[in-house]
C-alpha cells in the first residue's frame, strides 16, 4: 500500500523514530541499506547490510537477528531505508517470524521519506 504526503505527515513519532534510526545507520556505515525495528517492550534495534564473503544479510533481517539475540519475543513495527522499490520477500519473512504477518514495515527512501508501508 502506498502511503500519500498527508498521511506520512500524520506517522506516528514512534515510526518516524525508526525511520530515522535507519536512515542514520545506512548513512554512518555507508551501506546501500539500514533497518531499524521495534520490540513489544519499545526497544529499538538497529542494523545495516551485512555483506561479508562468507555472510549476507540484509539490514532488516540483521535487525531482527540483533532483536531475537536480545531476547524480544515480539515486534510491534519495522523500518527499513533502502533505494528498492519495496522490502523483498525475504525481510518480510523475517519480520513475520518474530512479529506476525501483520507487522507493519515501513518503507524510506534515501531521504528518509516514507514510501510505502507493507505487511509482513
Amino acid at each position: 500500500m502506498l502511503i500519500r504526503m498527508s498521511e506520512a505527515a500524520q506517522l506516528d513519532p514512534e515510526d518516524r523514530k525508526i525511520i530515522t534510526l535507519a536512515r542514520s545507520v545506512r548513512a554512518r556505515n555507508s551501506v546501500p541499506e539500514g533497518a531499524a525495528v521495534r520490540d513489544e517492550t519499545g526497544r529499538t534495534y538497529v542494523a545495516g547490510t551485512v555483506a561479508l564473503d562468507s555472510l549476507k544479510l540484509s539490514a532488516l533481517q540483521t535487525a531482527v537477528a540483533m532483536a531475537v539475540a536480545s531476547g524480544a519475543t515480539s515486534l510491534e513495527a519495522a523500518a527499513v531505508v533502502t533505494d528498492a522499490e519495496s522490502a523483498s520477500e525475504e525481510d518480510r519473512a523475517a519480520v513475520r517470524d518474530l512479529g506476525g504477518a501483520g507487522t507493519p514495515v515501513l518503507l524510506a527512501g534515501p531521504d528518509g521519506a516514507l514510501r510505502a508501508t507493507l505487511d509482513a
